[in-house]
Parts: C-alpha cells; sequence; structure tokens
C-alpha cells in the first residue's frame, strides 16, 4: 500500500479542521460541555473516504486540542481512544450502509450505528480510561460521561446528512486524477 502526498494532505487538513471547529465554535450545552463540531470532519472522513481516517483524525484532533486548548491530560487518553472506538464502529457498516438506495434509510441506519458507536466509544471506553486515569470508581466516571456521550452522539448524527450531500464533492476534490 502506497501512502500518497494527497492522502496524508488530506489527513492532516481533517486534522486542523477537527482542532480549529473544536475550538473556534464552542456551543455550550450542558454546565462545563460544549458540543464539539470536530465530529462533523471525522463523520464526514468516515462517511466519504476510510473509515481509518476519521478515526485517525477524532483520535489525534482530540490530542491536539487538549494540548493547544490548555485542557491537559484530564480525560484526554479516554476521549481519543473513545474516538477510535467510534470511527471503528461506524466504519465498519459503512459501506453497507451506503448501498442502500433510499437516502433517508442511509441516514437512519447511519444514525443508529453512530447512537452505538458514541455509547460504546464515549460511554464504556472513556469512561474505563478515565476510571482508571483519575482513580474514580466506574460507574461515577460512566454518569459523569453521560453528557458527554448525549452531545457528541447528538453531533454525529447531525453531522450523516452534511456526509450525504457533501459525498460527490469530497470525492471529487480529493480523488480527482493528476496531471
Amino acid at each position: 500500500m502506497l501512502v500518497k502526498t494527497r492522502d496524508i494532505t488530506f489527513l492532516a487538513a481533517g486534522i486542523a479542521l477537527f482542532v480549529a471547529l473544536s475550538m473556534c465554535l464552542r456551543v455550550p450545552v450542558f454546565e462545563n460541555y460544549y458540543l464539539c463540531l470536530g465530529y462533523v470532519v471525522m463523520t464526514v472522513y468516515i462517511w466519504c473516504f476510510k473509515w481509518y481516517e476519521g478515526a485517525v483524525i477524532g483520535c489525534l484532533g482530540v490530542i491536539l486540542y487538549c494540548i493547544i486548548g490548555g485542557l491537559g491530560f484530564n480525560g484526554m487518553p479516554g476521549w481519543a481512544v473513545g474516538n477510535l472506538v467510534i470511527g471503528l464502529i461506524i466504519g465498519l457498516p459503512i459501506k453497507r450502509i451506503k448501498k442502500i438506495e433510499r437516502k433517508p434509510m442511509q441516514v437512519l441506519a447511519a444514525a443508529v450505528v453512530a447512537v452505538i458507536a458514541a455509547f460504546a466509544g464515549i460511554l464504556i471506553v472513556k469512561s474505563l480510561i478515565d476510571s482508571f486515569v483519575v482513580g474514580q470508581p466506574f460507574p461515577v466516571r460512566f454518569v459523569k460521561n453521560t453528557t458527554s456521550f448525549v452531545s457528541d452522539a447528538f453531533m454525529i448524527v447531525v453531522s450523516l446528512p452534511v456526509c450525504v450531500l457533501v459525498e460527490k464533492y469530497a470525492q471529487k476534490a480529493r480523488y480527482k486524477e493528476e496531471p
């Protein structure tokens, strides 16, 4: 497998967009929690390109967001690994989902998978890792991460219609023949 410069560039652009959207457009939802608009980028990459690119964008984007944003180590490992899990769970059935002829049914099927992915990635994986890092019992971290799960799942589901709309243009921009 040969990695092209264009692939690396698109991956780096995705990570940068994840960080920029997460930092610059902060939409407050719950007490200290903001909608992570970086999930739009992660979801578009999973849908339009390769699932593992979306997962890497989610993971590395969170790490950079935490470092640049001064959030430090707290929550970062769980969130980063959780995003890898989300990318994997959404990415595995995405080809089958995209074969569904009716677009609303595609989005509905992907939304169900996205909620399951966010549950596994945020409420299970992130809570387990946070429990170990912070030293709190798993049930406490599970409850504390509920707001993250709700808002992250919401962002991924809201991103799905965007994915359907931009897919053709995104693929053309990325995979057009080079001169």
